[in-house]
């Protein structure tokens, strides 16, 4: 009896080796938003900025910062699923 196997395939990924991941980009973007909510609210305080700019974008940095927390949980799950899984 010879076991079935499946035909040798080298792996090809989409992404070049050097780019970063959507993930990255994600929290990158996180960061960023983060940064510029952090200036808004400097630029606030020694009133150089207005209260609704700081408050959109610590609103924004928020949004970001939640959507990159909720891909890592999700993240983090599947991969605890795959680890989970009998081969």
């Amino acid at each position: 009896m010879v076991p079935d196997t499946g035909a040798e395939r080298p792996l090809r990924t989409s992404i070049p080796a050097g780019a970063p991941s959507g993930f990255a980009q994600l929290v990158d973007a996180a960061g960023g938003a983060l940064d510029r909510a952090d200036a808004a609210e400097a630029a606030f305080a020694h009133g150089r900025g207005g209260l609704q700019e700081m408050v959109i974008e610590r609103t924004r940095a928020d949004i970001t910062l939640a959507v990159a927390a909720s891909g890592a949980q999700r993240a983090a799950q599947a991969l605890n699923t795959l680890l989970g899984m009998q081969i």
